[in-house]
């Protein structure tokens, strides 16, 4: 056995003084210099290695960002992870708490209302790419205020809407917000809300003109 240069946490493994496989160094600790290895025992350590290289591989993946089971799924089968193992490390993020897929319904929606606001139907079309179930996903947009959240989103716009007439500023908010997946009754309610607060501007203006 030697421990390998380029990553210590690993152990090539030599039968007859050649190179056979690569073990974790937990699963090398195990073993002992000149043991006799049979074909069930070195499949055995194969297979507890590969759970033990796609657990460390789908919680690096989990360092970046929370993830949904689904994107865990897709994300070890790329990399060519037989099913048990996938299930295996699965499971165990699960048991320890790193998978939740209601959790991660909710965070998806709390940072988009937070930072780049989407309507239901935009959210729900974001979270079922996930993978994640309907329940899970109307669970997550219970409380979802649509008209809040479409009001936040213009906010940033109304700068370069400024001046324009009501059919070309009509235009441009529905379409905005349609793209943001809000429906078309939230973003009519919206833009009509935006209207009236610059008729008032312009009222005010004049009263004390």
């Amino acid at each position: 056995m030697e421990v390998q240069k380029k990553n210590k946490e690993r152990v090539n493994v030599y039968l007859d003084d050649e190179f056979a496989f690569g073990i974790s160094l937990k699963l090398a600790l195990t073993l002992k210099r000149g043991q006799q290895l049979g074909a069930a025992e070195i499949a055995h350590l194969k297979h507890e290695d590969a759970r033990t290289v796609a657990y460390n591989n789908a919680t690096r993946f989990l360092g970046y960002r929370p993830r949904s089971t689904y994107e865990i799924e897709q994300y070890l089968a790329k990399k060519d992870f037989p099913p048990d193992v996938i299930d295996y490390t699965v499971d165990t993020l699960t048991a320890r708490g790193y998978l939740n897929d209601e959790e991660f319904a909710r965070a998806w929606v709390e940072n988009r209302m937070r930072f780049r606001q989407r309507g239901a139907y935009g959210l729900r079309h974001e979270l079922r790419q996930k993978g994640l179930s309907d329940s899970v996903v109307d669970a997550a947009l219970a409380d979802l205020d649509e008209e809040a959240a479409a009001w936040a989103a213009v906010q940033p716009k109304l700068s370069r809407w400024q001046g324009l007439e009501r059919q070309p500023m009509q235009h441009k908010v529905i379409s905005f917000l349609n793209r943001r997946g809000f429906g078309y009754d939230t973003a009519r309610t919206t833009f009509e809300r935006l209207w009236e607060l610059g008729d008032d501007s312009e009222n005010e203006t004049d009263e004390f003109a």
